[in-house]
């Protein structure tokens, strides 16, 4: 559906998107995941066409780079303007015309898109009387309007309370089954939510991609969880003689052991630990989180 090759974005000589590509299938749901100021809405405004790329291709489903693909798209940015004083239907309409549809189907597709979005009971109320969760349903609405092939969503629930963070979530999750979603964010647990693969986006540049199992089954890493009475510290050089053990990292009050081979590891420790008579009060086995996973990448 859409391919990404090179793509440069440059401000007054600097950098701030550089040499991105990659390429998007019908029917995922794709999160670009970056911290702040990663250039995920940069990159976004240039593939919804608000943004002229300084260098690099832009295609879309076999036609000519650089075609006008508006039409085919839709996109809420991150902080949507509405004109408070108009209702969520007639704000609909308005920019459903805008799409070129006819009065008529700008209507239906409202009513159609409001229900969709699970506010069709506010239709007749002024967008200024709207929660931040509403607005940002009828946001989705907007870029739904014109039945596009595509939608782009930059950090569509990063400004809103936790109910609305969940509404705007179950919708997505619902939308993602009729329609191609890129979404950005830089919160690790809604894109592990609901996307079926990432784009991890630093310093301007996509430094991994893949779906979250290719992801995981690359980068993560078992750990052991460990805690003791009294000073961690003191078991740091115990634990970094086990061969297993590949790293330990200090977190708050507890030791993350970061090993090589999950159950060796397991009874080495607590075989020493039995040996020994250490103070264990915490003794856990997980898997690093994406959050770690993320850091990882970035790091290497």
């Amino acid at each position: 559906m859409f391919n990404i090759h090179n793509l440069t974005k440059k401000f007054d000589g600097t950098a701030v998107v550089k040499d991105v590509s990659f390429s998007l299938s019908p029917g995922n749901c794709v999160a670009l995941l970056g911290a702040n100021g990663a250039g995920k809405t940069t990159t976004l405004r240039m593939l919804s066409g608000l943004l002229k790329p300084t260098s690099g291709k832009i295609e879309f489903e076999g036609m000519r780079p650089g075609a006008d693909i508006r039409e085919h798209i839709g996109y809420l940015p991150q902080y949507p303007i509405f004109h408070n004083w108009m209702t969520g239907k007639e704000f609909l309409v308005y920019v459903g015309q805008l799409a070129n549809l006819t009065k008529a189907n700008a209507k239906e597709q409202a009513d159609y898109y409001l229900e969709r979005v699970g506010i069709l009971e506010a239709k007749n109320q002024r967008i200024g009387k709207y929660s931040g969760g509403m607005k940002q349903r009828l946001g989705i609405a907007q870029a739904m309007i014109h039945r596009p092939q595509m939608i782009m969503l930059d950090e569509p629930v990063s400004s809103l309370d936790p109910i609305g963070r969940r509404e705007v979530l179950t919708l997505m999750e619902e939308l993602k089954q009729q329609t191609t979603i890129l979404f950005s964010t830089h919160i690790l647990s809604d894109a592990e939510e609901i996307s079926d693969s990432l784009l991890l986006m630093h310093q301007g540049e996509i430094v991994e991609s893949g779906s979250l199992v290719e992801l995981r089954d690359k980068h993560q890493s078992a750990k052991i969880n460990i805690a003791f009475k009294g000073l961690n510290e003191e078991f740091i050089p115990n634990l970094e003689a086990i061969s297993d053990v590949s790293d330990v990292i200090i977190d708050k009050n507890e030791l993350i052991c970061i090993v090589k081979d999950l159950e060796k590891a397991r009874q080495s420790i607590l075989a020493q630990a039995n040996t020994e008579n250490w103070p264990l009060t915490k003794f856990e086995v997980s898997q690093t989180s994406l959050e770690e996973l993320f850091m990882k990448v970035v790091q290497n």
